[in-house]
């Protein structure tokens, strides 16, 4: 079951991410059904939710009062002085509120059905709720990241469910055992500080790190294997579409040099399969909205092969 979350109102750089689940689903028509990792994958039925119109009309009405707020800071406007302000990121981060109390509420009704949920976004905030949910219906689980960024933010630009937060807010729910980033690119040196404090929670593979160790003669696999050892036997999947390299998701919200091929990706989700490590969920996030029509067709790829490999990690277990 795929629930799109039509939301990217905290976005810092550009938007257009909310009708991502739309754009992946028109282009969808265009993927042969095949999958040689995944013998018979059709035959295990993918059903995509229809875009919720509240929360699409939601994050269209609340995005342009982001903006101009955003604007505010950027040209140095003091919020402890701005009531209007004070107000506009009030009223954002109650909805952002809701919004994710809404998720939770979705997938955990899902989950309880017997149902593997995969969240398909919208702006890389939006899976907190079935984070949440999954915390209390599977106990202790790991996350593998695929993303440029760290996401590691305490409230980023005052906003506190931010797209630049996610993670952060991640780490709060005590079930969620250990964070393996992969792929990371674009960090603060706050985000670095909360890594190093983490005790060994949170482990990073920067870009620079994975090449310059392929430079010096590791194999991507070897690389693959120690990522995957990090993590626990259950194993959520969130796959920020700027993880991989900027000409295969040309209109995310924001993009940086660099990343993972396609294929680099692939292996890596295979790897956890083959661990033998079950995959509980995932998300699919900022990938470019309708009228981007290679950033759905390549977001369909992607969403298909994580759909699948869930699949497929179901029927090991059984």
């Amino acid at each position: 079951m795929l629930l799109p979350v039509p939301w990217d109102v905290t976005v810092s750089y550009t938007d257009g991410t909310a009708t991502a689940g739309q754009n992946i689903l028109e282009a969808s028509a265009q993927l042969d059904l095949h999958d040689p990792d995944v013998p018979d994958a059709w035959k295990m039925g993918i059903y995509m939710r229809h875009l919720d119109l509240v929360w699409l009309n939601r994050s269209t009405e609340l995005r342009p009062l982001a903006e101009q707020y955003i604007d505010f800071l950027e040209n140095g406007g003091q919020l402890d002085a701005d009531f209007e302000m004070q107000a506009a990121l009030g009223e954002i981060n109650d909805a952002c509120f809701d919004l994710k109390n809404w998720v939770y509420h979705e997938t955990k009704a899902l989950l309880e059905q017997g149902k593997r949920v995969g969240i398909v976004g919208g702006e890389h905030s939006v899976p907190l709720g079935y984070l949440e949910a999954l915390a209390e219906h599977h106990g202790n689980f790991g996350i593998l990241q695929i993303d440029a960024h760290q996401d590691l933010r305490d409230t980023y630009e005052g906003f506190t469910y931010s797209h630049a937060s996610i993670f952060y807010n991640a780490l709060k729910i005590r079930q969620v055992e250990r964070l393996v980033q992969v792929g990371i690119r674009d960090f603060c040196e706050a985000e670095t500080d909360l890594v190093n404090a983490s005790n060994g929670r949170v482990h990073v593979w920067t870009d620079q790190q994975i090449r310059e160790a392929e430079f010096e003669g590791s194999s991507f696999m070897s690389l693959c294997l120690r990522m995957v050892a990090d993590l626990p036997m259950l194993v959520y999947i969130s796959f920020d579409i700027d993880g991989l390299q900027p000409d295969l998701c040309p209109n995310t919200g924001t993009p940086v040099p660099g990343g993972l091929t396609y294929n680099e990706a692939v292996y890596l989700l295979k790897t956890v399969v083959k661990s033998g490590r079950k995959i509980i969920g995932f998300d699919l996030c900022e990938v470019g909205g309708m009228n981007n029509e290679w950033d759905g067709n390549v977001g369909a790829r992607v969403l298909y092969k994580l759909c699948n490999l869930m699949g497929r990690a179901s029927r090991m277990e059984n």
